[in-house]
């Protein structure tokens, strides 16, 4: 018997032992490692709270066996794969365990120092987190900030919840939550929690403890980039959180920490977080409230982005809560530009040397044009009248004929010219310009020539080609300092003169034209345009340039080019435009 106890084959020998011990852990059967120790129960506690912490990428195996004094001892290897993903952080390391021949047969004396270095007797857990650097501020254009990380409380609620006594407390703070909406979203929800508002710090603080104590309501705390202005909003934060986001999470170190009864944290292995640069951006928060506070009064989606033509930096990107709720269309969403597309329209005529500014042309009411009505707004009739003059005044039937004598692809090479129908790829910031096919048939060129047909753009693409008539070209797009974007082509130069050309018929559209309504904003420049769509009314839109300023102010549905103008003048006469 003693023989067969102590033989090499016997199953309950410390190298046998062991490795069950080791197969069990790496077959994640935590029952059966625990059995195999003095105490099942606290082995199978510690054995869950270490998967729970680390996960379960591991590998022991029995690194050797032997004495210690009278003791029997396994020395056990571990390797961990920890943080999931592509590139796992590794941790290996050895642990002692002590053997001990009990009436049960061979067992590992239990201490959670087996699993882990931890201090002998240690009664702790384990933990794999990130750690994350500094948070790095994200500023406008003067330095002050912009996002910065705050602390904010999930407000988290059960269909237990008094969803009445809930609102009571959030409807000051957050207007849209009401016991119906929770009530709505918690059929949605289908018996699990919602979480109908985050609270920033000061809204929190208040009303926190009230909160707290209605049953069914669990308050989380997070930290979140949000604005340091809670006034503003912009689809270009998005871009700018993402940015950010991709760097902290870049620049964030790991550890496995060691967490103690009392909560304190002992650090076992890791790599401590990179520096992470602040970002600097083109925006002026002025500018960026100035646009917000000029489409306030609009009930229809609308939208505002300027742009500085100099050196392509965003300055504000602005849409109304309507808009909000159709995502960024000030960034992405695509329209028929109308008459506002009659500047890339007259561009290509002057490079086609088909026209010069002073060319005389008919203007008519209405006019068959190969097939297809174009009629002028209300049908005015202007007769014969230099082309600076028709297109002030926006003759769809001048325009319209020009384009027909154009070559198919010359409106996509114009467009191009400008930024419009370009794809960039710009460090925080995703965009969308607009399209300009080749227009194969001469009802289609008519159709692209005023800014109908297949012809669309974006708010930014319109903007971009108001900034690019400024610049005598495009200067790429740039939200961060120093990181402009990248188009997916390169189109032709601008010959020089044509911007010049361009920009006298644009003050005229402001001193004698359709934007006369913003005659007193000094040397503004600009083209109204109004674009039929479905069987909806009009979109509106205004682009202009003034100073170094270029933008674009688009008005769904607007049945006309007012509302834009209305909140061009505005965006223009505000105080901090003014001050610029």
């Amino acid at each position: 018997m003693i023989l067969t106890a102590c033989g090499d084959s016997g199953p309950d020998q410390p190298q046998t032992l062991g490795e069950q011990f080791a197969n069990a852990l790496n077959s994640d059967d935590v029952g059966a490692a625990a059995a195999l120790t003095s105490d099942p129960a606290q082995a199978s506690a510690a054995i869950t709270q270490v998967y729970d912490g680390l996960g379960k990428e591991v590998q022991f195996s029995v690194d050797k066996t032997g004495k210690s004094g009278d003791d029997d001892t396994i020395t056990f290897a571990a390797s961990w794969k920890l943080g999931g993903g592509d590139s796992p952080k590794e941790w290996k390391y050895t642990t002692n365990a002590t053997a001990i021949d009990g009436a049960e047969g061979w067992r590992i004396s239990w201490d959670p120092s087996v699993l882990a270095p931890f201090e002998a007797g240690s009664t702790g857990s384990l933990v794999y987190r990130a750690t994350y650097p500094k948070p790095a501020r994200v500023a406008d254009s003067a330095g002050r900030d912009l996002l910065t990380q705050q602390v904010v409380t999930l407000v988290n609620v059960s269909p237990t919840a008094d969803t009445a006594a809930v609102a009571a407390l959030l409807t000051p703070v957050a207007p849209t939550v009401t016991a119906q909406s929770m009530q709505t979203d918690l059929a949605a929800a289908e018996g699990k929690p919602i979480t109908p508002v985050a609270l920033r710090e000061q809204d929190a603080a208040p009303i926190s403890a009230a909160l707290a104590a209605i049953p069914g309501v669990e308050l989380v705390q997070q930290t979140r980039l949000l604005t340091a202005d809670r006034a503003l909003t912009s689809p270009a934060f998005n871009g700018l959180s993402e940015l950010w986001q991709e760097a902290n999470d870049a620049a964030a170190g790991w550890e496995v920490a060691s967490i103690a009864p009392d909560g304190s944290a002992e650090r076992l292995i890791g790599e401590d977080a990179k520096t992470t640069p602040d970002i600097a951006t083109t925006l002026d928060t002025n500018l960026q409230v100035a646009a917000e506070a000029a489409l306030a009064p609009i009930q229809q989606p609308a939208a505002i982005v300027a742009i500085e033509p100099s050196t392509g930096g965003i300055l504000g990107v602005a849409q109304n809560a309507s808009a909000d709720a159709q995502g960024p269309i000030a960034l992405t969403g695509l329209y028929p530009p109308g008459s506002t597309f009659k500047t890339v329209t007259a561009s290509a005529a002057l490079q086609a040397g088909t026209v010069t500014p002073d060319t005389v042309l008919p203007c008519p009411g209405t006019e068959n044009i190969e097939g297809r009505q174009i009629p002028n707004d209300e049908n005015f009739d202007l007769g014969q009248v230099p082309f600076h003059t028709a297109f002030a005044r926006s003759c769809n039937t001048t325009l319209g004929r020009l384009a027909v004598a154009l070559p198919p692809d010359a409106l996509t090479k114009a467009a191009a010219q400008f930024g419009l129908g370009v794809d960039y790829v710009t460090p925080g910031l995703t965009t969308v310009t607009g399209s300009v096919p080749p227009a194969d048939t001469p009802a289609e060129r008519v159709e692209s020539g005023i800014g109908q047909g297949k012809v669309t753009a974006s708010p930014f693409g319109m903007a971009l080609v108001a900034s690019s008539i400024a610049n005598n070209g495009v200067s790429a797009p740039m939200i961060v300092q120093g990181k402009p974007g990248t188009g997916d082509k390169t189109p032709d130069q601008l010959p020089p003169n044509i911007s010049s050309e361009l920009l006298t018929m644009m003050r005229e559209t402001v001193t004698g034209g359709t934007a006369t309504i913003l005659n007193d904003i000094p040397d503004l420049r600009g083209k109204t345009g109004t674009a039929e769509h479905g069987n909806g009314p009009a979109h509106g839109w205004f682009v202009g340039i003034a100073g170094d300023v270029a933008f674009a102010v688009f008005v769904s549905d607007a049945d006309s080019s007012g509302p834009a103008l209305e909140a061009a003048g505005r965006f223009l006469r505000s105080e901090q435009f003014r001050a610029r």
